[in-house]
C-alpha cells in the first residue's frame, strides 16, 4: 500500500526537487564555464592567467572601477578579489591608481594586455553564441526566458540577505 501525499505537498515536494536540481546545474555550470575559458587560454598558449582571473578582466571591460564596485556591479563573485587584483596588477593585466578624493580607495582598469585577454574572452563567448543559435541549442527566446528566471531568483535571494537576516 503506497501512502500518497495530499495535492499541495506532492506539489511542494515536486518544485523542491526541482529548485535542489537547478541549484546544482547552476554550480556545474559555473566550474565548466571555468574550465571551457581554461581550455581556450591553453589552447591560444595563455597559461599565466586563470579562468577566474580572465573573467573579471572580461566583466571589467573598459569601465574603471574600485575593488569594492567590482562586487556590486557584479563583475566579481569570489571572496578572494584583493589577491586576484594584486596578481592581476603585478603581472601587468591591470593598471591601479589611488583615488584623489579618498585615498584609501583604489581603482582599477585594464591595462593593453589586459585588454586583450578581455578579447579573448569575448571572441570565445561569441564563437559560443553563435554554434548555440546555429545548432537550435537554444533560442533567443529561450536565452531570454532564461535570463528573465535567473534575474527573478537572484532579486529573491538578495532581498533575503537583506531583509530577512
Amino acid at each position: 500500500m503506497s501512502m500518497e501525499l495530499p495535492i499541495g505537498q506532492t506539489d511542494r515536494k515536486g518544485f523542491m526537487t526541482g529548485y535542489l536540481e537547478a541549484l546544482g546545474l547552476l554550480e556545474r555550470l559555473h566550474r565548466l564555464l571555468l574550465d571551457v575559458i581554461k581550455d581556450e587560454f591553453e589552447r591560444v598558449g595563455v597559461l599565466e592567467i586563470n579562468a577566474v582571473q580572465a573573467l573579471l578582466l572580461f566583466n571589467i571591460g573598459d569601465n574603471e572601477v574600485t575593488a569594492g564596485e567590482l562586487k556590486t556591479r557584479g563583475y566579481y563573485q569570489g571572496s578572494n578579489v584583493s589577491y586576484n587584483l594584486k596578481k592581476l596588477v603585478e603581472m601587468g593585466y591591470m593598471h591601479h591608481q589611488r583615488c584623489e578624493i579618498d585615498r584609501r580607495s583604489v581603482r582599477v582598469r585594464l591595462t593593453q594586455r589586459g585588454r586583450e585577454i578581455r578579447d579573448i574572452v569575448a571572441a570565445l563567448f561569441s564563437r559560443h553564441a553563435e554554434g548555440l543559435e546555429e545548432r537550435d541549442v537554444i533560442s533567443s527566446e529561450g536565452i531570454e526566458d532564461i535570463s528573465t528566471a535567473l534575474k527573478r531568483m537572484e532579486r529573491y535571494w538578495s532581498d533575503q540577505i537583506r531583509y530577512i537576516y
